[in-house]
């Protein structure tokens, strides 16, 4: 899949994020190029004004915007994957509420709500943190610990049930707490709602057996969606960095020991991160095809793209903390293009989603 876009309009983009990166939040003239392109729709249906993209094109589009800017990409992977739970939700209770061109969901996967079930639904109170994409967020989405009569929900084997909300933005308090060292562009502050009351047709699972949309995107499991989509913009980043290194490893080339030390350290990244890449998309692609032929996919193959994902991660953030050094003190001014690479790659590995396990 590619983005479809030329230099110039390349250039206009990265010349948005620039603006975008000192304000703080994705400029408007920014999110009017995402809402046209429908990034934020990449798995809703055709239908309903979406690009319906299997996930390996979907995955490939995502690492190219990450090569662009680091927060661009977070923010299209984060709120299309949120904008994804519309294949869970009851379709005739939400209605046209997809079709919208400017719908936009996200929120925290972290289950730090209450929902207690009432006779027609739940009151839900929580508070949760990052949320990318705040300022421009249509609706939030958030999952939460069932109670009823005081208690928790339990399940079959022992574990407290746990659902996924939405909320229209005018229910929520938004927390301005985003102050991390990069990706300042995806605004990821924090929100609540307290004792808010929400309709049974607000709550759903996150589970292919849950499904409520024909297209193969909606049965492929959870866990290896996440953990690939966020993967690829570690990729894309880092490819991005390592190319901005060889622009200033060739000002080294007076002195022959700096420069052959700091271009054997690119050249060993670059190899072993296009062996690794290829790897990766192989076995995503085999998942896809498991899935569209067997209508599942195996345990076997679910460990594998979560192993290798991370394995992906750890390699990218490695090479770029033993090629960044070589750039010299320039790549530490904030301006600089290569310093905000490295902070929003380095922002970005600490979700723990692939920081943990195997």
């Amino acid at each position: 899949m590619h983005l479809q876009l030329n230099k110039k309009e390349i250039a206009e983009i990265k010349r948005l994020c620039s603006i975008s990166e000192q304000k703080g939040a994705l400029t408007p003239a920014l999110l009017n190029i995402i809402y046209k392109k429908k990034w934020f729709k990449l798995f809703i249906p055709k239908a309903q004004g979406g690009l319906a993209l299997n996930l390996v094109d979907a995955l490939q589009l995502e690492e190219q915007l990450a090569y662009i800017d680091g927060s661009l990409a977070w923010t299209v992977t984060l709120c299309s994957g949120a904008n994804f739970f519309a294949g869970f939700m009851e379709q005739e209770k939400i209605g046209k509420l997809f079709h919208v061109n400017k719908i936009c969901m996200g929120g925290s996967g972290a289950a730090t709500g209450i929902a207690t079930q009432t006779k027609d639904g739940y009151t839900v109170t929580g508070r949760w943190k990052y949320a990318t994409g705040t300022p421009h967020l249509t609706h939030f989405t958030a999952n939460c610990i069932i109670h009823k009569n005081g208690k928790p929900v339990l399940q079959e084997d022992g574990t407290a049930l746990i659902r996924s909300f939405y909320f229209k933005r005018s229910e929520v308090k938004i927390h301005h707490e985003w102050k991390a060292m990069g990706l300042k562009a995806t605004a990821s502050h924090s929100y609540s709602v307290k004792k808010l009351k929400v309709k049974a047709e607000r709550s759903f699972m996150i589970d292919a057996a849950h499904a409520t949309l024909d297209h193969p995107i909606y049965t492929y499991p959870f866990m290896p969606f996440a953990e690939t989509t966020l993967a690829v913009n570690t990729l894309g980043m880092v490819c991005h960095l390592l190319d901005e290194a060889a622009t200033v490893f060739l000002q080294k080339k007076p002195n022959p020991v700096a420069f052959q030390q700091a271009d054997a350290a690119l050249q060993t990244a670059r190899q072993e991160i296009s062996k690794m890449r290829i790897a990766f998309y192989n076995i995503v692609e085999q998942s896809w095809n498991e899935l569209i032929t067997k209508k599942k996919i195996s345990a076997k193959t679910t460990k594998q793209i979560s192993t290798i994902s991370r394995k992906l991660v750890k390699l990218c953030r490695s090479h770029a903390a033993e090629v960044y050094p070589y750039c010299g003190l320039s790549a530490t001014t904030q301006p600089s293009e290569l310093n905000r690479v490295f902070r929003d790659l380095f922002t970005a590995s600490q979700h723990a989603l692939l920081t943990y396990g195997k």
